[in-house]
């Protein structure tokens, strides 16, 4: 019996066409190429711009995916067709991306230091309707942001996504998921459940990329 090679997988990444990254496509696909990462699921706040761009240099590469600000938390996605606005409930927001096969997780669900983190009933009220959860995510600050989201998906039998939240070219690849091979969001939500993760946190100093980045556009707008 052979079986089959896993794939590695970046959930999460930024480019220049998020608010708080100075990345270019280019440098985030060049990264992940060096580092032997197989998929780069690129999600830049409500937007796919720089997904688009990226999957143009590398479409076996890149899967276009879009992190989402909802009126209660951030909502994370891949394979996304149609770029999806922000500030919508998250049942808008879940509906949208459903509408067009998107595969569904949620960003740092109990990160109490971002905006994008969720109270639990609002996160209790979409779980039936999501593919995933991101159970830990290399940015945030505190263990216990990630415990608590590796518990509550235990606890209600979710399946769990990994990311790096990249800002910068370096960062990619710090936390990733190894799955059996798919080719699109329905083979994705096949295969999610026997995901191994390799993860590793990113300390305090890495925040400081995307702080500079906001900073700069501020200043350029």
């Amino acid at each position: 019996m052979t079986l089959s090679r896993k794939l590695t997988l970046e959930f999460h990444c930024h480019t220049h066409a998020s608010k708080d990254s100075l990345t270019r496509p280019e440098d985030l696909v060049r990264a992940a190429r060096r580092k032997g990462l197989d998929r780069l699921v690129i999600t830049d706040h409500n937007s796919i711009a720089g997904a688009r761009a990226a999957h143009a240099l590398d479409p076996e590469l890149v899967i276009v995916g879009e992190e989402i600000m909802t009126t209660k938390g951030e909502i994370l996605a891949a394979f996304v067709l149609e770029e999806i606005p922000p500030f919508l409930t998250p049942q808008e927001t879940i509906k949208r991306l459903k509408d067009q096969g998107a595969f569904i997780s949620v960003s740092h669900p109990f990160d109490e230091l971002r905006a994008g983190g969720w109270q639990e009933n609002d996160l209790l009220e979409i779980i039936p309707f999501v593919d995933a959860i991101e159970v830990y995510n290399s940015r945030c600050m505190l263990p216990r942001f990630n415990r608590r989201a590796q518990e509550f998906a235990e606890k209600h039998g979710l399946a769990g996504t990994v990311g790096s939240d990249a800002h910068a070219a370096f960062e990619v690849g710090r936390s990733v998921i190894l799955l059996d091979p798919f080719t699109g969001p329905n083979e994705m939500r096949n295969v999610i459940r026997g995901a191994k993760f390799q993860v590793k946190w990113s300390p305090w100093w890495f925040h400081l990329t995307s702080r500079v980045a906001s900073i700069r556009k501020k200043f350029k707008s």
